[in-house]
């Protein structure tokens, strides 16, 4: 089976990934740059960071992350601090996770909903301590979820929230092989369990920050926030300590491939908040990227045993049709992707009931095509048929994800 070139790829995500997420300004290079190059990384301009699309190739990489261990640069992601003696309380009441629920020592997932339920963004947080919890917005929703936080923080200044992303690198290690690979570099006590987070421990390499069992691929792993002057020092430690492992650095193009295959929603793709003004892509009807969590479908970003803001939309789309649901092609064919309608049947007039949101060829599955796709009333198991070209339909299976 032949391998998937760089170029099919990389011309693939450009189609997918809508073209906000390329900026009009110089894009800004991450404190591991230099690494990149170093590496002989393809740079490419995301969410306005410099940042690899790949190093070898997207095959290469993703299955390398799959099999043995990959090596993230994410430090284009945001790094909040909220503080206060209610702050978990603060936070349940504005999200759709159980906050409080989550003892020190813990991570988990959640949706922010504007006051009528539309997803602004996700979040990863970490409980530090009572009175600390760290959060990790996505990329390109910085600015915005910094003045949603400010605009709820409480009154009496209970609460507070601080902007550390500048001053963070962020490194992700994922992959079968990365629990060895961070107890060599970092020693035994760094080791960190799924969803778990700590302070990094003292070490060798007198590497200092936060580490949480965290991730985007679906793999066992760690995600490291280091201040920006240590992040090539960690970077070349993990590759000299992970080479016999089976550790690749692995860019942008592998991430996004991996976090499909896995059916995790992407900010900006999966769901676009419509207060930030930007229009979906021009194959999808207007706000149809306008979601709430129900809709998605996520399992375990949800508890509706409590009042969060944007609750009532949630509460009301629990029952009713439309989902986020995995494709898995039965035919080859062009490969789905942003913006393909998906038909009830192959018929020329057949109704359609719904669009891709993400889609790729899946280098796990032998380049089998996969997608995740917002429909209305389908039944896992069904049969639909998605427009790939103006003259080619394929015919497909509605699954429920991980797709592998």
């Amino acid at each position: 089976m032949p391998l998937l070139s760089n170029l099919s790829i990389e011309r693939l995500l450009h189609l997918s990934l809508p073209q906000r997420f390329v900026s009009d300004s110089p894009p800004v290079r991450t404190a591991l740059y230099a690494c990149h190059l170093e590496s002989e990384a393809k740079m490419v301009d995301f969410h306005g960071f410099e940042l690899p699309i790949w190093y070898s190739s997207i095959q290469e990489e993703h299955l390398a992350c799959r099999s043995s261990a990959g090596m993230f640069d994410v430090s284009h992601m945001g790094f909040f601090s909220f503080r206060g003696d209610k702050v978990r309380q603060w936070l349940e009441s504005i999200s759709t996770q159980r906050v409080s629920s989550f003892a020190p020592g813990r991570c988990g997932y959640t949706h922010f909903l504007d006051h009528e339920g539309q997803i602004i963004d996700d979040m990863i947080f970490a409980i530090k301590s009572d009175d600390c919890v760290l959060g990790v917005p996505n990329a390109s929703m910085v600015p915005t979820m910094w003045n949603w936080f400010c605009e709820l923080l409480p009154d009496d200044g209970s609460v507070t929230v601080e902007n550390l992303s500048d001053e963070t690198s962020i490194i992700a290690l994922q992959g079968p092989n990365s629990a060895e690979i961070l107890t060599a570099a970092l020693g035994g006590e760094n080791s960190i369990g799924r969803f778990k987070c700590q302070e990094i421990a003292p070490n060798e390499a007198g590497i200092t920050g936060w580490i949480q069992g965290t991730g985007y691929t679906g793999e066992s792993g760690a995600e490291i926030f280091v201040p920006n002057e240590q992040a090539g020092l960690l970077w070349n430690l993990f590759l000299d300590s992970g080479r016999s492992h089976g550790l690749v650095p692995v860019g942008l193009g592998a991430r996004d491939t991996l976090r499909l295959e896995k059916g995790y929603l992407l900010s900006g793709q999966d769901f676009l908040w419509p207060g930030l003004g930007i229009q979906p892509d021009e194959s999808l009807p207007s706000d149809f990227l306008a979601r709430d969590t129900a809709e998605t479908a996520v399992p375990f970003g949800l508890d509706m045993d409590h009042d969060f803001v944007g609750r009532s939309r949630v509460l009301s789309s629990l029952d009713s049709g439309v989902k986020w649901h995995g494709l898995r092609c039965l035919d080859r064919g062009p490969a789905p992707r942003l913006g393909h309608a998906v038909k009830s049947s192959d018929d020329d007039d057949s109704e359609i009931i719904g669009y891709v949101t993400s889609g790729c060829p899946s280098p796990s599955l032998s380049r089998t095509g996969i997608a995740m796709a917002y429909l209305d009333n389908v039944e896992i198991g069904t049969e639909v048929w998605i427009q790939a070209s103006p003259r080619r339909r394929v015919r497909a299976e509605v699954v429920r994800p991980p797709f592998v």
